[in-house]
């Protein structure tokens, strides 16, 4: 995978105010603000590069007010850091071609794996398959 490096002046540019944020300064959305994404089948992906992250097949209502996955779309997709802020320790998950923030990830979610990827609305666009 080719890694995308730019400067903080051209992801501005080219990122909505929110993703921005969200992606660029490791911001969280408002819960239940950014789901409306169609129930249709699938690939959520990266709304700074355009890398594929999450199948819809893994996705599921979590109930936390962001979009929530089991698993990333490949092993390759996301990284993983972990996060100190706000008194708390938590493991970030980052697009692996960016670097953009896109949420955390939880020992909480359902089989197969156990986890829930919950990540922010406005880091993901959304392209329905084609059929």
């Amino acid at each position: 995978m080719d890694k995308i490096t730019k400067t903080d002046a051209e992801w501005r540019e080219e990122l909505s105010p929110e993703a921005y944020r969200i992606m660029r300064q490791h911001g969280t959305e408002r819960p239940f603000s950014h789901d409306s994404f169609p129930k249709a089948s699938g690939i959520f992906h990266c709304a700074a590069c355009g890398q594929p992250l999450f199948d819809s097949d893994t996705k599921f209502e979590s109930g936390s007010g962001w979009p929530s996955f089991y698993e990333p779309a490949t092993e390759e997709a996301v990284g993983e850091t972990v996060d100190r802020s706000h008194g708390m320790v938590r493991t970030e998950v980052h697009c692996n071609r960016c670097a953009s923030h896109l949420g955390h990830v939880f020992p909480d979610g359902p089989n197969p794996t156990g986890l829930r990827y919950c990540i922010n609305g406005a880091a993901l666009t959304f392209e329905p398959d084609q059929g």
